[in-house]
């Protein structure tokens, strides 16, 4: 039988099947070759017969199929898309935050839909920032009110038959976006410090939800840093996709778009083609790599 892991914790992994959900355990042979199961693998289990003595489902797992991809945080396997979550307002978006995930979803190939919510509070004139922003860099974004409950259907929509990672910063109404997708998942929503704008972290651990027998999404801790691991900063460029069609005004091949002269991209900048918020955030994490010392 095989199944996709749900949910692992304390060295029980639950999968889902298409006879319900198998509480398992792994063969000690994963321990020795020091594969771990992930949240997200498809496994093969064989069942127990009789089960437990509360009627639930036991099983082992036999085999970890082969995995499409793997995040480190949170430790989840074989993703389809990462939809990360930001306020419009109350807090204000943390560009240079947003594309930092952005780039490291790129890093991994993992594809992203943007998620703005609170629209319900915020003006036309922060949308419009937020479109003049991202409306080039081929992102798909949604614009939200999970106070409001506006909005779900087209969230619904992009996540049909994958697997999604939902992410985003503290305090930006993650959680309740992913209760309001599925209620029986029964998440705490954090509240919101008046003082600073920021949420307190309410999700503990990775964790796939079904919407449907081949919908999942997966819940993460908020973040208010993150790193760009291995990134080397002259493959920075590879992961911001308006990027690509001016490269071939650049003069220079492998011209990183700082400083060379006759560079295609700050044409496209001083033309307005290209965001100038996602230009500079740019510059910033180029010099950032660059001037990080390796060990």
């Amino acid at each position: 039988m095989q199944g996709k892991i749900i949910k692992g914790i304390a060295g029980f992994y639950y999968v889902h099947t298409g006879e319900g959900l198998v509480e398992c355990r792994a063969k000690g042979i994963f321990r020795k070759e020091q594969r771990k199961p992930l949240v997200g693998d498809q496994v093969e289990i064989s069942r127990i017969e009789g089960g437990g003595e509360d009627g639930k489902l036991l099983g082992n797992i036999t085999e970890i199929l082969p995995r499409r991809n793997q995040l480190i945080r949170p430790a989840v396997a074989n993703v389809d898309q990462a939809l990360v979550i930001f306020a419009i307002t109350k807090p204000a978006p943390n560009y240079n935050l947003l594309d930092r995930f952005l780039v490291t979803m790129e890093k991994q190939d993992i594809p992203c839909v943007i998620c703005f919510n609170k629209k319900d509070i915020a003006t036309q004139k922060e949308r419009e920032e937020l479109c003049r922003a991202y409306g080039d860099s081929g992102y798909q974004m949604i614009f939200v009110s999970a106070a409001k409950r506006q909005g779900l259907s087209e969230i619904k929509d992009c996540l049909r038959s994958k697997t999604t990672v939902v992410a985003g910063p503290s305090g930006v109404g993650k959680s309740t976006v992913v209760n309001w997708l599925c209620p029986e998942a029964g998440m705490q929503t954090g509240e919101i410090s008046r003082k600073i704008e920021r949420g307190k972290h309410t999700t503990r651990h990775a964790q796939l939800f079904a919407l449907d027998p081949d919908t999942f999404i997966c819940d993460t801790p908020g973040f208010t840093s993150l790193s760009l691991g291995d990134i080397e900063k002259e493959e920075l460029q590879n992961f911001y996709p308006e990027f690509l069609r001016y490269e071939k005004e650049c003069r220079f091949k492998g011209c990183s778009h700082v400083s060379e002269p006759v560079c295609g991209v700050r044409q496209a900048l001083g033309q307005g083609d290209i965001s100038r918020i996602r230009y500079e955030n740019y510059v910033l994490l180029y010099e950032e790599l660059k001037n990080r010392r390796k060990y």
